[in-house]
């Protein structure tokens, strides 16, 4: 087992102080945004006293990550576990699948397009499905209301853009229309001028004060307009499904599905990549023309998951995807507890103090905000002490 030391990300969104107390940092006045425990190549996590996680697997992908991952994924850890905090709404933004991402990673290159470059869309070649699991009450927008609910929201917001956005949906109440919908709303060529999306917004305001049937939809609209200025993304709230998760609980984002985090401190786990494709509510890269290809406009629920409980004390969250597992285990001064899992595995204290086990190579003792990578062949882990342990690993 290794002790890492994360890569750090200071977002403008981020919190001054969330992070820094898991983390137990002394915090600088400065947002910090996430934390990233993994090996991607830009930001990989460091071994303490060693090197960086990538170049460690990178000596021996065998003992690292273990034959099935290898001769599945090739010599890279598949996932990327990430704690984040948003202190202010997250980027309007859709994950491409495998497909689209290799196609676009090539198209970049063949381009010169710098991997670092600011108005680059694909950094690597993979997908980014992702679970995120919320440590405090954590708000989303996530996938497409049903459009006839949406056409029910804009009525009553008596200016001509809820109106022209009604009429979309009204007319062509299926997937086709949603899309056209949210294109309209974010195509350069039709979008909506700033002093338009003030409008709706001071519509919603008024709204809100007369008795809204949404007043969840017209502070969502009200807080984006006021956090992004005159930016269309925030009239999209009124299209997208409002979720709120609260400590414990998860939700999966699939490739495809337009999202944004509004506010909160939650564990992230994902495949290994940094593809994220923008279409508004941000000061980076915008590329609406390849979002709006990768999208997928179906109404559905979010897709909350419910964990599996196994040894008593762990909850498992198996997302539909090969890349990643994620599971929680609680644990108090009542013995040893055999940890679930198998493959290369990243473990974080999120509270107390955990001493981890691994058959093959020793103990470790993990305080809060301590986190360690676990080879493939170190083989079981058990654990004890008072605490909480995440742990990403490979189904």
């Amino acid at each position: 087992m290794y002790r890492l030391t994360p890569s750090t990300q200071s977002y403008q969104w981020g919190s001054t102080t969330a992070l820094q107390d898991v983390l137990r940092t002394v915090p600088d006045g400065h947002p910090l945004a996430e934390a990233w425990f993994g090996a991607y190549p830009s930001a990989p996590s460091s071994v303490v006293d060693g090197p960086a996680l990538d170049e460690l697997i990178g000596r021996d992908p065998l003992h690292a990550l273990g034959e099935g991952v290898v001769t599945r994924f090739g010599a890279r850890l598949p996932y990327l576990l990430k704690l984040i905090a948003a202190d202010a709404p997250l980027s309007l933004q859709v994950h491409p699948d495998i497909a689209r991402a290799r196609a676009g990673f090539e198209r970049e290159n063949a381009a010169a397009v710098p991997l670092d470059a600011p108005d680059r869309s694909y950094r690597d070649d993979n997908h980014k499905p992702e679970l995120v699991y919320a440590l405090t009450r954590l708000d989303a927008m996530v996938g497409f209301r049903a459009p006839r609910r949406a056409a029910e929201l804009l009525e009553g917001l008596d200016v001509p853009l809820a109106k022209q956005l009604a009429d979309i949906l009204v007319c062509d109440p299926t997937p086709s229309g949603v899309r056209a919908a949210f294109s309209w709303l974010l195509d350069a060529r039709t979008r909506p001028a700033a002093p338009d999306v003030d409008e709706f917004a001071a519509a919603c305001a008024r709204r809100l004060e007369d008795g809204s049937p949404s007043p969840r939809t017209d502070r969502t609209v009200m807080r984006l307009a006021a956090a992004y200025p005159g930016d269309p993304g925030a009239v999209t709230s009124v299209l997208l499904n409002p979720v709120t998760l609260h400590p414990g609980e998860a939700l999966f984002v699939p490739a495809g599905a337009v999202h944004a985090y509004l506010g909160g401190v939650a564990v992230e786990i994902m495949a290994s990549s940094d593809n994220v494709l923008r279409a508004g509510l941000t000061v980076k890269h915008v590329d609406t023309d390849e979002l709006l290809a990768a999208l997928d406009t179906v109404a559905a629920p979010p897709i909350r998951i419910a964990p599996e409980r196994v040894f008593t004390s762990t909850e498992i969250f198996y997302a539909p995807v090969d890349d990643f597992e994620l599971s929680v285990t609680r644990l108090t001064d009542e013995g040893t507890t055999r940890i679930p899992g198998r493959g290369p595995r990243v473990i974080l204290c999120l509270e107390g103090e955990v001493e981890v086990h691994g058959e093959m190579d020793g103990t470790l003792v993990l305080e809060r905000g301590q986190a360690a990578f676990v080879p493939a062949a170190d083989g079981p882990l058990t654990a004890r002490g008072d605490g909480v342990l995440i742990q990403a690993d490979v189904p």
